[in-house]
């Protein structure tokens, strides 16, 4: 099984260099002000909840042509056994042309969430640690750069994957400081 989903457009940005110090030693303070650029890029990702690992594309659009690409990568990555692929409806997950692509590729099936349950989704989740160590405050003159910085950003939750459990983990027991035991 494999949740895959895109998140929205990543525009590249680039942000002023830093302020510098003033002589008497205090911080120069600048407007936030950045540019974006006008390509967009989209980021295709897929999480195998059961050992953690996940796979990750970049593109310069979202359509079927390259959801297809994205499937045809995650099925070199999963080289045995039946694919299921959990994913939202969106128009180009559920396509003629990738309908039609999935005929000449029978390992992989489709499972479907019900609309407005993106929650159900675990790479949801997974998004949210790739935004933060990917794209959170970072400088992206063009595309390639984000296609570096997910390449890398990819990687490096891959290097210590664990298996990824749906729900909030248990509190851990509290133990007692000290215990007294009374003799009569």
């Amino acid at each position: 099984m494999i949740c895959a989903d895109e998140p929205g457009p990543v525009i590249p940005r680039t942000f002023p260099p830093a302020p510098a110090w003033s002589p008497d030693g205090h911080r120069i303070k600048a407007e936030l002000d950045y540019s974006r650029g006008p390509e967009k890029t989209w980021v295709y990702g897929g999480l195998r909840p059961a050992d953690g690992q996940a796979a990750t594309m970049t593109a310069s659009s979202r359509n079927s042509v390259f959801y297809q690409q994205f499937l045809q990568r995650l099925e070199n990555a999963n080289p045995d056994g039946q694919i299921w692929i959990v994913t939202d409806n969106l128009s180009s997950h559920n396509s003629v042309s990738t309908r039609t692509w999935l005929e000449d590729h029978p390992r992989i099936h489709h499972a479907f969430i019900p609309v407005g349950a993106c929650w159900l989704n675990l790479q949801e989740g997974w998004w949210r640690i790739f935004r933060k160590t990917a794209l959170s405050g970072r400088s992206s003159a063009n595309r390639d750069d984000i296609e570096q910085a997910t390449t890398l950003a990819t990687a490096r939750p891959n290097a210590h994957a664990g298996p990824w459990i749906w729900g909030r983990p248990a509190p851990p027991t509290r133990r007692l400081r000290r215990r007294y035991v009374y003799v009569l």
